[in-house]
């Protein structure tokens, strides 16, 4: 019986020191990163535009400037940001623009997103992840 307890109590503290370091690494990850709507106003407000400007069919077009229709996207995600830029300059009659949120380890998707988008005039805004 003892042997059993002692297992168990021994098991316990192994998995609270599991959660408990999980716990301390997601807490700095929260802490360091900033989610997409950060850089979407940040950029936004030095370019002067209008942010989240809802089309008819409800889609929300994350800034809105005099000329660009932008969408704000992580670099992982460049691919959608083409798709929906396109979609939002169609729709509001401006140019299309992808303001790409990156860090130090994105430059594929940089080099991915550049290669299509001076095929298809699509400016990029490089947004430096903090």
């Amino acid at each position: 019986m003892k042997k059993t307890v002692s297992i168990l109590f021994t098991f316990v503290l192994a998995l609270l020191y599991v959660l408990f370091e999980e716990d301390i690494s997601l807490q700095k990850l929260s802490t360091t990163n900033h989610n997409e709507k950060y850089y979407q106003t940040k950029m936004c407000n030095a370019l002067g535009g209008d942010m989240e400007v809802v089309l008819e069919d409800k889609a929300r077009i994350d800034c809105l400037t005099l000329e660009y229709a932008i969408e704000v996207d992580f670099a992982k995600k460049w691919a959608e940001g083409i798709g929906q830029t396109l979609y939002y300059a169609q729709m509001s009659g401006k140019k299309p623009a992808v303001g790409l949120i990156c860090g130090a380890d994105d430059k594929k998707f940089i080099s991915r997103l550049e290669t299509v988008a001076k095929k298809h005039n699509i400016k990029v805004i490089i947004i430096d992840e903090e």
